[in-house]
């Protein structure tokens, strides 16, 4: 049947492909580095977090896009489960809900992946980088010169603007309208701390059993204080709050009440110093010390001050890490720049999915399963639309 183009062969893209491929169609996925899923190959480094098994309604939650829901509802945590299994990967769910291989790898279950699309006549090529369309041909510049290609329908699947050596350059971008663009921002990042020496023999270690503050909620989490700043999943699961002006605190002792930390503080305290008092009384530890020296000095002498200032420590920060730096980005390609399937208003036949699009969500397992569910409702409304194209032409 119709010849298909998917570019960029991350999750998003090779979902798509698979689509357009079970449809009958013949895929070629250009992809401008030197191997394919890069950047899912780095997110299996640290365990490979699939999707998250929780209530349908606090999923989808998570995502900050509501015209992308329908592609959520019908491959969601529970499809990507069997989607997994299906490529011979046992998974598990730790007690957060977050779902991983057992392996907790991501080159088994890639390997495999690729092995299915290879049986289906899927092919790739690779350092093929897009530079844009010649009418309505796709322009490439590869090892072998500069080549163009015009097929049926095409699958833009070509990532955020963050981590650039793994091919999400968002250079993409340089080929759309503005109007159709919604500027980048990075997503799921660090802040930039300036320490004082007093943080030096801190510097690398993590922060357990907190929660952070935005807007007057509190999350529980963990983050790291690494010499740029503070990062880490507890972080991440604020950062876009942060990111947009909310302000950042510290509840260093989530499991006691207010009241009950300034009870523990009015103890006498005889000689000790505020920091040995609090050290005996509240159990804090050097780490939480220091960050509370680092962030509040003077200390309040009132008790009660000073337990509304442990509960609530607020973070002076510089702003986000680089968006490179970002494990995601929000913005891309506008909602109205797409039609329901996906398909660009301005281009009949073009489909864009995963990071290219305007979303975000935090991690533990939103993104891998937004992208794959976005790459896989954009495939297969590409493969219909290229099966109705050659219905047409052979009337």
């Amino acid at each position: 049947m119709s010849e298909a183009l998917v570019i960029g062969a991350g999750p998003a893209g090779l979902m798509a492909a698979e689509m357009l491929a079970d449809a009958g169609h013949s895929v070629t996925i250009a992809e401008q580095k030197p191997s394919v899923g890069r950047k899912f190959l780095m997110a299996g480094k640290s365990g490979l977090n699939l999707t998250k098994d929780e209530p349908e309604a606090a999923f989808f939650k998570a995502f900050n896009a509501d015209w992308l829901l329908p592609a959520l509802r019908e491959f969601g945590p529970v499809e990507v489960m069997a989607w997994a299994e299906d490529l011979d990967q046992q998974i598990f769910t730790g007690s957060s809900g977050r779902v991983f291989p057992k392996s907790m790898k991501a080159s088994p279950l890639l390997r495999t992946w690729l092995g299915r699309l290879a049986n289906k006549g899927v092919t790739i090529r690779t350092r093929w980088q897009w530079t844009g369309w010649n009418g309505d041909a796709c322009i490439f510049q590869t090892p072998d010169g500069p080549v163009e290609l015009a097929p049926s329908v095409t699958v833009l699947a070509m990532g955020g603007a963050s981590w650039r050596k793994l091919g999400s350059d968002g250079v993409w971008a340089n080929q759309f309208e503005r109007s159709d663009l919604r500027p980048f921002k990075p997503a799921n990042m660090g802040f930039v701390v300036e320490w004082s020496s007093h943080m030096n023999d801190h510097l690398g270690l993590p922060l357990k059993n907190v929660a952070f503050g935005v807007g007057g909620s509190a999350i529980r989490g963990e983050a790291v204080i690494s010499a740029k700043g503070l990062e880490g999943g507890g972080i991440y699961t604020v950062s876009a709050a942060v990111r947009d002006g909310a302000a950042l605190t510290i509840d260093l002792l989530p499991d006691l009440s207010q009241e009950e930390v300034g009870k523990r503080l009015k103890r006498r305290r005889g000689k000790d110093s505020w920091s040995n008092h609090m050290r005996k009384n509240l159990k804090l530890e050097p780490v939480k010390l220091a960050l509370l020296q680092e962030f509040a000095r003077p200390l309040p002498d009132d008790p009660i001050d000073l337990s509304a200032v442990i509960k609530a420590l607020r973070v002076h920060h510089k702003g986000p890490r680089p968006m490179d730096e970002a494990i995601s980005t929000a913005g891309g390609l506008a909602e109205e720049a797409l039609d329901r399937k996906l398909m660009l208003r301005a281009r009949p036949g073009v489909f864009a999915a995963g990071e290219m699009l305007d979303w975000e969500a935090p991690t533990g397992g939103y993104l891998i399963t937004g992208c794959l569910a976005t790459g896989r409702w954009a495939g297969k409304a590409a493969a219909d639309y290229a099966s109705r194209l050659s219905v047409k032409r052979h009337l």
